[in-house]
């Protein structure tokens, strides 16, 4: 009998199968590692930059307020601050080694008492981990109120008298019209604002190239090509939101039977993340090392 000619096959080496085994692991655990990371730190942001400053605010109103709505007898333990303990207060201040601090000291006992009070109330709301999370419901609570009043007719004339405004700025102006246009693109009512998935023949004849339909085509333009046209977005690799916005005869256009965001994906991962389409090939090694 004849023997095969296939040579033995080679055992892999544990170098190679630490390296494939642990980029497998990293490409199925990293995508929910950074989602988890991007959300917590979003959560951060907004809570030192948002709701910490509206929380300092709402304690602020609240320690204005108590004295003007309860009486003595009714006001809260942190609100009640006696005399010795402002003569304590002043005490510490006196013999603190942070000279900013020992100017307070200098203030008067309505000041010091002001401060007491501030202070134990902080200390309150910081035992109470729920009450942190006031600053962030009233900044919620702004933003669609905001958008209600700025939805309607009158709104949406103010905002944009500021943004006309905006846009007259030196460096404002740079600046702002590309921001809103991105946050329109993602946020806005009119999301995207695509059409129809579709390919065309760009940028010659014989290659195709992913686009967007975006409406029809400019005034004379039917005329020019000859039949109808449309209005086609050809996004670049791998920033979809940048590209080239071409005319071309609605004839030419081949729908795609995809959506709108695996389109997207499509063209941000160059290809890799192929709606509908096989998984790709494996390399020669991993074949062979099953």
């Amino acid at each position: 009998m004849a023997r095969s000619s296939l040579p033995p096959r080679s055992r892999p080496t544990f170098s190679k199968d630490f390296k494939r085994f642990f980029l497998r692991g990293l490409g199925i655990l990293l995508p929910s590692v950074l989602t988890l990371w991007i959300l917590v730190q979003a959560y951060f942001f907004l809570d030192a930059r948002v709701a910490q400053p509206i929380n300092r605010g709402v304690r602020s109103a609240v320690v204005w307020v108590v004295p003007r709505t309860f009486p003595k007898s009714l006001q809260p333990r942190w609100f009640v601050v006696t005399d010795d303990e402002v003569k304590t207060f002043r005490a510490n201040l006196e013999s603190h080694p942070d000279a900013s601090q020992r100017a307070l000291a200098r203030q008067t006992d309505e000041a010091l008492r002001a401060d007491l009070r501030a202070f134990e109330l902080r200390r309150f709301w910081d035992n109470h981990w729920y009450l942190r999370f006031i600053g962030l419901i009233i900044a919620v609570t702004l933003i669609y109120l905001a958008g209600r009043v700025l939805g309607g007719f009158l709104g949406r004339r103010a905002a944009g008298r500021v943004e006309r405004f905006i846009t007259r700025i030196p460096l404002f102006k740079q600046v702002y019209p590309h921001v809103k246009q991105l946050v329109d693109l993602v946020l806005g009512e009119r999301s995207m604002a695509f059409k129809r998935v579709v390919m065309v023949q760009y940028p010659r004849q014989g290659i195709y190239s992913l686009g967007f339909v975006t409406g029809g085509a400019l005034r004379g333009a039917a005329e020019a090509i000859g039949g109808e046209a449309l209005t086609v977005f050809v996004p670049s690799t791998p920033t979809p939101f940048t590209g080239f916005t071409i005319t071309i005869l609605a004839s030419e256009a081949i729908d795609m039977p995809i959506s709108v965001d695996e389109a997207i994906r499509f063209v941000l991962t160059g290809g890799v993340l192929a709606p509908g389409g096989p998984s790709p090939p494996a390399a020669a090694g991993e074949v062979a090392n099953g």
